[in-house]
This record gives C-alpha cells, structure tokens and sequence, in this order.
C-alpha cells in the first residue's frame, strides 16, 4: 500500500509541476503593446488576434488617454519597467529613446529579414524610425501615419444659399480651402452663422496648453510662410529661423484665426475638444490629426457625405504637421525575440493592407501606391497629399524641455494676448538656446 501510494504521490506531485510548467509557458507567450487609447489602437487589438493565431503569442494592451500618454509612457521607460515590450511611441521620443537606451536597435534584425526601410514612406522613415535624423540607424517600424488635416461640413458647403451669398461677398466658391487666406474667409463667413437653428462656428483649432496642443497646431501656419526651426546647413543655428519674418507672419496669423473664428471658450483645446464641437455641429471645420477620420467617416452625426477632408492649405509654402508614430522592441523586455517576431509579422504588406483596411493608417508603400488607393476611403486622398508635406517638431533628447517652452510662448501670444508675435519668438529663441547650452550643443 505504501508503495502504490507513494506512486500516487509522486505521480500527483509530476502532474502539478507539469500544469505548472505550461502555465508558466503560457505566461511566458504574452506580450503587452503599450499605445494612446484612442480607435487606431482598437483596430490594432483586432489586427493583433492574426498574429496571436499564428505565433501562439497572446497580446495584452496597455492603451493610456492622450492626456497621460507621454508622462506615463516617459516614466516607465526612465524607470526601465518592464510593463511594455513593445511600445508605440510619439514621434518626438525617437531621440531620447535611442540616445538613452530604451529601446532595442534594428538594423540587424531589419537586414537579418529582409524588412526594408526604403518600402515605408520616407518622411515617415526619418520621422518615426531613425536617430540621428538623417542617419540608417532604425530604432522603430513605421506604425502609424498620421498628419494634421482638416475635416469640414460638405453638407453646409453644398448649400446653394450659403453658396450664393458666399460667392456675392467675397467672389471665391465655397469649396475647401486651397490657401490659408481662403481658409479664413470661409471661417469668417461660418463664424456666428445660424444653420439649422442653430449658431455655429468657423473653426476648431488647437489652442491646448499643457502637453503639445498649440504647438501641433499654429506650426503649420508657421511652416506655410517659411518658419525653419533652425539653419537647414548649419544645426542649432536658430537666429532668423525660429524668429524670423515667416515664423512671425505665421503665429501672427493663426492668432488671427483664433480670434476671429473659433467657437467661445475654445481656449485650452485639442483632440478630444476639436472633435466634440465638430460632431456637436458646433464648426464648419476642425483641425485635427488624421487618425480620427475613419471615426468621422462613420459617425452617426457628421458621418457619410456630410463630411468632407481638405490637407493644410498653402501660405507661400505648404507643409502639415507631422504625427503617428513607430512601433519599437522596449530594452528592459525580457521578451524581445518575441516581441520582435511581432514586428516581423505586422511589416508584411499583407498585413499593413489589413491595418489600412481596418482602420489604422499604413506608410507601406505596397498599399500607398496600389492602383485605386486613393478612392479606398474618403480621407485616403488627403492622407496621401498630407504624408508629401510633412514636417516635425524636435525630436532631441531634449524635446520635453524643447515642447514646454514653445507651449508656454505661443499660448501666451496667441490664446492670452500677451505681447507681439516678435517678442513671443524672440523669447522663444532665448530658452531653446538656454536648453541647446545645457546639452552641449551650444557654446
């Protein structure tokens, strides 16, 4: 008896080592892909369940609001936490993540699978993927396009009354906006306009304080009258760039814009902000990112043909701000074979049709380029003019610093009235030359 029931023990004792073990496998076979919580990450979620079919690897999501989304996401990568291992970070993280070590260098993996940087749209190369700028050194898949566009109401434009008594006043149709200056006199004719009822509005613009808002907004004005953030041949060398007379026309006229045509109130406002007064029909336009689009094409208020798109209208040039993101293997995982192996499978052209088709926003060329793109949804047009206009902001080691300092400057000029647009660059200049000086890269 003691012998069938040490047999019993010992095979009990194998059974539970043995659950053990492939639950400790099973553990072993997740991922977590931290992201903003916003409806391109919902997408990915589904994406994600291919990958999870045919690796065996379960994916968990760490999606945080827009809000938090840097300080949260900074914080774990300078604490070298191990909640992510794979992250999507912002554009601008790029220099800090590489130069700090907090995410896993790609070349080698790139060449290793045949993953060619030269497939992906090339502002989004050097906007999302490499540090230094310029170089091959790959620190990120492109992820996610993204740029800073606009929706408008096609219905409220469509109308021949408001068509009519546009054209008598002004002499232009009211079609979207080709130029800035168009841009505001549509604006001005919307803005305390009874439509259905109801007053409404010329534009929400981004006017937000606290993260990146204004600055994601009045650089396109800026960029559209000549506005370089510093000496395109000698780097650092901002005197007349940042401050010169396109970079003051610039933020001269997005406060223009923001006192003539925005709803009230719309003091502190971003994303999120935008799209409530535009679904509210509270606007005739809205700036906002083009990864909201897909929502707006569907929305049950302001979906279908009451809404058009329309890219950054053109000053003396034209450029839109830069968005989206890459997608990076985190350092301190101690899942990175895996989380490369991810990579791998969401860099199939097959795949990034998926992501496309299901909502995300694709730089692959494979699918930017094939015949018929342009009518596969009704903001793929403007993606595709915006992705050849791209510009960023820094992406330093040092852009926090960088960001806040032209937040604070802007906002004061434009939303508080503080000073002229000269005096609020000019002292923009003096703080990005105090932070370059405190790097080094200034003597």
């Amino acid at each position: 008896m003691k012998t069938i029931r040490s047999k019993l023990i010992v095979a009990a004792l194998a059974a539970t080592a043995g659950l053990l073990a492939t639950s400790a496998q099973a553990q072993q076979k997740q991922l977590t892909l931290c992201w903003a919580a916003w409806d391109p990450a919902n997408a990915l979620v589904e994406l994600s369940k291919d990958f999870t079919a045919k690796s065996g690897v379960r994916m968990k999501f760490e999606f945080v609001p827009w809000p938090n989304f840097a300080q949260r996401m900074l914080n774990e990568l300078n604490s070298k936490g191990k909640l992510c291992d794979l992250l999507i970070g912002d554009s601008q993280w790029i220099g800090s993540a590489a130069t700090e070590g907090h995410y896993v260098k790609l070349n080698d993996f790139f060449d290793k699978n045949g993953i060619k940087m030269s497939d992906f749209a090339p502002a989004t190369v050097d906007g999302y993927s490499t540090w230094p700028k310029g170089s091959k050194n790959y620190y990120a898949l492109p992820a996610m396009g993204d740029a800073v566009a606009f929706t408008y109401r096609k219905d409220w434009f469509a109308r021949p009354d408001l068509r009519a008594e546009f054209k008598q006043k002004t002499g232009r149709e009211l079609d979207p906006p080709k130029t800035w200056d168009d841009f505001k006199a549509i604006a001005q004719f919307f803005q305390n306009r009874v439509i259905d009822g109801k007053k409404v509005y010329g534009a929400a613009l981004y006017t937000e304080r606290g993260s990146e808002g204004i600055t994601m907004g009045v650089a396109n004005t800026m960029y559209a009258y000549g506005m370089e953030y510093d000496n395109p041949k000698k780097p650092y060398d901002m005197k007349g760039f940042i401050n010169g007379p396109g970079s003051v026309r610039g933020l001269k006229f997005y406060k223009e814009l923001y006192d003539c045509c925005t709803p009230p109130g719309h003091s502190n406002a971003y994303m999120t902000e935008n799209l409530d007064a535009y679904k509210s029909g509270q606007v005739a336009m809205q700036m906002n990112f083009i990864a909201f689009f897909p929502g707006i094409s569907k929305d049950p208020q302001v979906g279908g043909e009451k809404s058009g798109f329309f890219p950054m209208p053109k000053g003396d040039k034209q450029f839109a701000q830069l968005g989206g993101q890459g997608i990076s293997v985190v350092k301190y995982s101690d899942k990175q074979e895996a989380a490369l192996e991810y990579i791998k499978w969401f860099a199939q052209p097959s795949i990034q049709q998926r992501w496309w088709d299901a909502g995300g926003a694709t730089t692959h060329l494979s699918v930017l380029n094939k015949p018929g793109f342009e009518k596969s949804a009704p903001y793929a047009p403007v993606y595709l003019d915006s992705m050849k206009i791209v510009k960023d902001f820094w992406a330093e080691p040092s852009y926090a610093q960088l960001l806040l300092a032209m937040q604070n400057r802007v906002h004061n000029y434009v939303v508080a009235g503080k000073g002229s647009p000269q005096e609020a660059l000019d002292g923009l200049l003096k703080d990005w030359t105090e932070i370059f000086k405190e790097d080094g890269k200034l003597k």
